[in-house]
């Protein structure tokens, strides 16, 4: 439901959309005059939050309002300040919500995500797993099987996660993460990165490196069973079943994550009541 100050917003800026600025010319002709494949068709925050509301239940006024302050949406402004959502960033604003709820992707990586051009209308990337038998095609948020390679220092790290030192050396003492030694320099991997990343969030409600043993061992059994489904095709020497364990290896990953957050969302509402 709107609220009254979303009201008061929408009904400002449908005059705004009417009515041009004193002393500017309109900058949106009659609707009416234009071909019906030109006209406008922006929406206000509230009707975007509207239109959305049933796959999303709970999108907000305010949680949209917080995508934008965070640089991932840029609707339109009219001379008021009013904000008005294009088609195109209704789809950006589904993508960012979608890859919230179905990857638990935080907003960090939902950016690093957009500007390499994700979207839901996008094909899947080299990383995903094609859909076969009829399957529905998951794609993993972090591939199993490529790496750019790339090496990151301690400070690098802290810079871009926002991380405390004493968090990294924490979760190094957990076994959480492994780093190297480069030359005398603490790196670490992409992946390693992502995980300090996330770490840092959590940390932000008190949870630190000796709490996380349970995703550790968690993480390790998944993998030992993963490994045991597919070890004889990822031994393979012939090329192409080889090619398919590793894309049947990502699409088991991607799954077993979406299923894990299924199950502890069923448990959170179980909280809830």
């Amino acid at each position: 439901m709107s609220t009254p100050e979303a009201q008061i917003e929408e009904l400002q800026a449908g005059l705004e959309m009417q009515l041009p600025a004193a002393g500017e010319p309109d900058p949106d002709p009659d609707p009416e005059s234009q071909p019906a494949a030109m006209r406008p068709k922006s929406m206000t925050i509230g009707a975007v939050c509207k239109a959305l509301s049933q796959e999303f239940p709970d999108i907000s006024i305010s949680k949209i309002r917080y995508l934008e302050e965070q640089k991932l949406l840029s609707p339109r402004r009219t001379p008021g300040g009013y904000r008005l959502y294009t088609q195109a960033d209704v789809a950006r604003l589904r993508t960012i919500l979608r890859m919230q709820r179905d990857e638990f992707l935080p907003l960090r990586v939902i950016r690093q995500e957009l500007a390499a051009g994700r979207s839901d209308a996008a094909s899947p990337t080299e990383g995903s797993a094609p859909a076969r038998d009829g399957m529905r095609p998951w794609r993993s948020s972090v591939s199993v099987s490529q790496s750019s390679g790339a090496r990151y220092t301690l400070q690098e790290v802290l810079q871009e996660t926002r991380a405390e030192e004493a968090l990294v050396s924490e979760l190094e003492e957990y076994g959480v993460i492994k780093g190297q030694l480069r030359g005398g320099v603490r790196c670490f991997d992409e992946t390693e990165r992502e995980i300090i990343g996330a770490v840092a969030e959590l940390a932000r409600y008190g949870v630190g490196g000796r709490n996380l043993r349970i995703f550790r061992t968690s993480a390790d059994r998944e993998a030992g069973l993963l490994q045991q489904m597919l070890a004889p095709a990822l031994r393979s020497r012939n090329p192409q079943r080889r090619k398919e364990a590793v894309q049947a290896l990502e699409s088991l990953a991607a799954v077993t994550t979406h299923l894990k957050h299924l199950l502890l969302v069923r448990d959170l509402r179980k909280i809830l009541g």
